[in-house]
């Protein structure tokens, strides 16, 4: 059974936020006049990070514009990290972003607090999803978003490969190690990490989850109940060190990109991707061969672990509150969550969703829907620290071990940025 936070604590700190160099990948499918030259279609944009989905949303704007001939959609996609940082200042003006997307935790709080949500609670629409996955979209008592994706933050493996090697997914950390062990053995790496572009946004939550089982953990660090010195944040780093010194990650995994560490596991020359679920898809185009699960690491024993795995409700559609267009915006948003429509993007992209009634034909889909009801999951716990400088400090500690630092080093340094960033 998954297990959902409800709500997030409010942002404290505003982050500045930069516009440099957003050019996003920009597709145009309808014109601002109608075939017969009369200049009555509303032409709204839809901006989100997914360069992935853009054959399959090419499609499905394609069959919103024949129903609503009277609507033009324009979509701009950027790179995940551009889009967590300049996302908020695309929505300033309305002219941009008339149907958004954001990501729960920070992203999500700055623009609530900044007014740029339209409130849908009262949208015929919103009782498409199912209600206990969309409460990271609400604040204050209103819906202002509605999370489309559901997503598991934890490693892709090779489920054919440990068949093979008559490996069992591990349910302690000592059998992690062991199974790593076996592994590097066979010349596989256990763990493919894309530390270049990725980083330890997506791992951290798995290596984590039960190191420290309690949910509000991270509203503590920002209150300053708790220290990123105690044992559970120096436990998760010493870890993390264990996992570069004994080979369990690639050399140079700091530099690895995204594409390079799928690369490995599509060779099968590494055993896991440590990302997640949403990438699974991907490593199908690029092995359809390929037999995949998902498995979170047990970084305890067997028998204090509370937490299977990592859930996350993102992708939150949502309409921006400064735009002119928002009848038209909620239409489009209305469209997409019909269940045939979410049906077609969740199997086209290989990705879990919300939406109630919604059909996986896909054989992975199909393979990991056991996640969704079946294991105990925990919401993503990155998306739960709601300052973005307290959780870069986080992942940047993170990434100073794997660069050699000490444990208890980057976590002392970490936290000096936590205390200056802390109300």
């Amino acid at each position: 059974m998954i297990s959902r936070k409800t709500s997030f604590i409010s942002l404290f700190f505003m982050f500045p936020l930069l516009l440099a160099g957003c050019a996003g990948e920009s597709t145009e499918t309808g014109t601002t006049e109608t075939e017969n030259g009369s200049e009555d279609q509303t032409q709204i944009s839809f901006i989100h990070w997914r360069g992935e989905d853009k054959e399959v949303f090419n499609d499905i704007i394609a069959q919103f514009e024949d129903e609503f001939p009277e609507i033009s959609v324009e979509m701009n996609i950027y790179p995940s990290e551009q889009y967590q940082a300049t996302g908020q200042r695309m929505l300033t003006d309305g002219s941009t972003g008339d149907v958004f997307t954001s990501f729960p935790g920070a992203q999500f709080e700055a623009i609530a607090n900044a007014g740029f949500f339209e409130d849908l609670s009262g949208e015929d629409f919103v009782d498409n999803f199912d209600e206990s996955l969309i409460t990271v979209g609400e604040k204050d008592g209103q819906q202002l978003a509605l999370p489309y994706q559901l997503v598991f933050n934890m490693p892709v493996y090779n489920k054919g490969m440990f068949d093979e090697l008559g490996l069992e997914v591990p349910k302690s950390w000592t059998e992690f190690q062991e199974m790593a062990d076996t592994l590097l053995e066979n010349d596989i790496t256990p763990i493919a990490f894309p530390g270049a572009d990725i980083g330890p946004n997506q791992f951290m939550n798995s290596m984590m989850m039960n190191n420290a089982p309690d949910e509000d953990i991270f509203e503590k660090l920002q209150n300053g109940e708790e220290s990123l010195t105690n044992e559970w944040w120096v436990k998760t780093l010493e870890d993390f060190q264990l996992l570069e010194q004994n080979g369990y990650i690639q050399p140079d995994a700091l530099g690895t990109s995204q594409d390079s560490a799928m690369a490995m596991v599509a060779n099968e020359e590494a055993a896991m991707l440590a990302t997640g679920s949403y990438h699974m898809a991907s490593l199908l185009d690029l092995n359809p061969d390929l037999e995949l699960d998902l498995m979170a690491p047990i970084t305890v024993e067997e028998s204090e672990a509370q937490y299977e795995g990592i859930n996350t409700a993102t992708f939150m559609l949502a309409v921006n509150s400064k735009s002119e267009k928002k009848e038209e915006a909620k239409e489009f948003i209305r469209f997409l969550s019909k269940p045939e429509i979410a049906s077609q993007y969740a199997n086209e992209t290989g990705q879990h969703l919300t939406v109630n009634g919604v059909e996986y034909e896909s054989e992975v889909l199909q393979n990991t829907a056991y996640w969704i009801d079946e294991r105990k999951t925990r919401f993503q716990p990155r998306f739960l620290i709601t300052n973005a400088q307290i959780e870069a400090a986080v992942l940047s500690s993170i990434e100073n071990v794997l660069g050699g630092a000490e444990p208890m080093e980057a976590a002392e340094e970490a936290q000096q940025i936590v205390d200056e960033n802390r109300e």
